[in-house]
């Protein structure tokens, strides 16, 4: 929720603008209960606001780390909750269709939201999915480290997400293979 734009608007103030230019027409925001009035406060009340003037939908639903699937267990000293599919399914209720799944403290571009929601606007096999992904060392940033999801793809078609923590951005360069021709 810390102000990045010139008027204090936040990265969600952004995708959420790239979201609604590319057709997107509801927006949930998966949160925890204990900050439900701060992130009112801050973003949530104005881009309601901004989203009523659109047309554009917005609900709330709430992420708790007791919400898990029966028989799974908290791990002892866990104090958040889980992550981006934990948060899909506390969102379940309010999503009735095709949709976009994206985190608060990323930027996506709007190429990105364009390119979903070509996806998700035509009917697919019940199997069939898509992923926005990014070349990781364009995601890297030059305070710190990261963590990502590192894709694993095969035959053209993605086969795992390796969520990879304490990435850092270097200055290495690797060294290219010159290519030399050779006469006969």
């Amino acid at each position: 929720m810390e102000p990045v734009g010139p008027h204090g608007e936040v990265i969600m103030d952004y995708s959420i603008h790239d979201a609604i230019e590319a057709g997107f027409s509801k927006i949930i925001f998966v949160i925890r209960r204990d900050i439900e009035d701060a992130f009112r406060a801050a973003i949530g009340n104005q881009i309601e606001q901004n989203c009523a003037k659109l047309g554009v939908t917005v609900e709330y639903a709430y992420q708790s780390i007791d919400d898990i699937p029966q028989g799974a267990m908290v791990p002892e000293g866990r104090t958040k909750p889980w992550g981006t599919g934990q948060a899909v399914l506390a969102a379940k209720k309010y999503i009735c269709g095709p949709f976009a799944a994206i985190n608060a403290d990323d930027y996506y571009g709007k190429e990105a939201f364009q390119k979903l929601y070509s996806f998700l606007a035509v009917p697919h096999y019940s199997d069939e999915y898509c992923m926005a992904g990014f070349v990781l060392k364009n995601t890297l940033s030059d305070h710190g480290s990261v963590t990502r999801g590192i894709c694993q793809v095969a035959n053209g078609m993605l086969v795992n997400v390796v969520e990879t923590p304490g990435i850092i951005k270097t200055n290495v360069e690797y060294p290219r293979v010159k290519k030399r021709s050779i006469r006969m």
